[in-house]
């Protein structure tokens, strides 16, 4: 397996820069014997969200659709797929980012009786309480 940075997967999702774009096809296809065959973190993932959502201005849909079609993908692993859509499914019915979705089902796959915080907004999410 193959772990993939951010900026790998930002080429393939907007495909701003044609060479590397291409590159980055081209990598996918010459690595993708025996899927899955690459692994998308979890940092890599909520980084991706955040360059997805500041540099190039994609809203709460268009992320979550570029996640799902990672998740999608039978050659794309995450460190726990099942916490990823769980995550996304709470992003996709709130309007709490998508890092703070990913931290309260990380901490609930993990058998925490709840995520503290001091953010108000992520109060609606199951497991998390504002301290």
């Amino acid at each position: 397996m193959i772990g993939l940075d951010t900026n790998v997967l930002v080429r393939i999702l907007v495909r701003d820069h044609a060479g590397q774009a291409e590159r980055a096809r081209r990598f996918f296809d010459a690595n993708d014997a025996n899927p899955p065959s690459f692994l998308v973190n979890d940092v890599v993932l909520a980084e991706l969200v955040w360059v997805l959502q500041s540099l190039y201005e994609f809203g709460a849909a268009d992320i979550a659709r570029a996640i799902r079609s990672l998740l999608d993908n039978a050659s794309i692993a995450f460190e726990a797929s099942d916490v990823v859509a769980s995550a996304l499914e709470r992003y996709e019915q709130s309007r709490v980012g998508f890092a703070d979705c990913l931290i309260a089902a990380k901490n609930a796959a993990r058998g925490c009786a709840f995520t503290a915080t001091f953010d108000r907004s992520m109060q609606i999410l199951p497991a998390v309480k504002v301290i």
